[in-house]
């Protein structure tokens, strides 16, 4: 692979279909996306970063779960999906596309348009509801984060909530309201992520659903002991359902207790180069949690998409690996997905 080198990776890269496959959005309300902000993700960097698509979170926090709260956490969705899909217009040169299928993505693409692919973090957001699963495909979600910090009525997350009184576990992994809860996202073509899950959670998950399951924002275990990442064990499950792993680029994630000013693109490629040799390139992807906490320096905002590609070229990855690690593996899945739905 040493030719690659000779290779300008800016120009690599731009000719990828790169996909991040999770970017927090503002909420309730914030800049307009079409101009230059503060923020990590907006779309004129998207586009300097040649970045063709993005997930874009509907995140909804973890609450008591009361009825009221399971109420305000669906209109929440609600009204943050409406948000996104309300980015796909064409402003200042900027043509963002609402893309809801791979095929869609591809063609955005193609067409030189930033695909919009919207998604909900948190299984909170339906309640005890599965059937509300339905509302939020509509919208445009592709999958749904089923936990997040706190437990909910789905399954048990990595973190619990003390605050909340959460015990260590709730349900042992999924509650049996889970289990329907995925068995509907694969009716509806929405993946199953297993960012934020309990580690009986995830492997429950990846053995029940029909689709390959998905951890959209997750590092690995073996490098950063930390909860929220995904152990050998987890790893090999992905691979055994052909599922996927989307490094991500949260420091403490990353290294041990690490700030982002002490985390550099090597340290985010040494995770991808440690799940790729455990389960192989076709299992590996790349994320940011871009405005919910993920950045390192390096890749401080998304318009430094290019020094992940030029990184990973150093380390000699040819443009065949590059496109998978970059969103072939999770077009895969969205194909996987639409497929049991029909």
């Amino acid at each position: 692979m040493n030719d690659a080198l000779a290779i300008d990776p800016l120009a690599v890269h731009r000719a990828l279909l790169t996909i991040d496959t999770h970017i927090d959005i503002p909420w309730p309300t914030g800049p307009d996306p079409f101009a230059e902000t503060a923020r990590k993700v907006d779309l004129p960097k998207m586009q300097r970063g040649g970045l063709a698509a993005g997930c874009f979170a509907a995140y909804v926090p973890q609450a008591t779960r009361t009825p009221e709260n399971t109420e305000a956490a669906f209109a929440r969705a609600v009204g943050m999906l409406e948000a996104i899909r309300g980015m796909a217009r064409t402003e200042a040169g900027i043509t963002a596309r609402l893309t809801t299928t791979a095929a869609e993505i591809g063609a955005a693409k193609r067409d030189g348009a930033l695909a919009i692919i919207p998604a909900v973090e948190n299984g909170f957001a339906i309640g005890e509801q599965p059937a509300r699963l339905a509302r939020l495909r509509e919208l445009g979600a592709r999958y749904l984060t089923i936990t997040h910090t706190g437990h909910n009525a789905l399954a048990d997350s990595a973190n619990p909530r003390n605050d909340l009184g959460d015990s260590p576990t709730l349900h042992g992994g999924l509650s049996p309201l889970g289990r329907a809860a995925i068995a509907e996202l694969n009716r509806l073509g929405m993946l199953v992520d297993v960012s934020h899950a309990s580690r009986d959670s995830m492997l429950q998950a990846a053995q029940c659903s029909r689709t390959p399951v998905v951890a959209t924002h997750s590092c690995i275990r073996a490098l950063c002991d930390h909860a929220r990442n995904l152990d050998n064990e987890q790893l090999d499950a992905l691979r055994d359902v052909g599922g996927v792993v989307q490094v991500t680029a949260v420091a403490g994630f990353l290294k041990p207790n690490a700030k982002p000013e002490e985390v550099t693109v090597a340290d985010f490629a040494n995770h991808i180069d440690f799940a790729v040799q455990r389960i192989g390139v076709e299992h590996v992807g790349i994320s940011s949690d871009f405005d919910g906490g993920g950045w390192f320096s390096g890749w401080s905002d998304v318009s430094e998409c290019p020094n992940i590609t030029a990184e990973l070229m150093r380390r000699g990855y040819g443009p065949g690996e590059l496109a998978l690690l970059w969103g072939g593996n999770f077009l895969r899945l969205l194909r996987r997905a639409e497929e049991v739905a029909a």
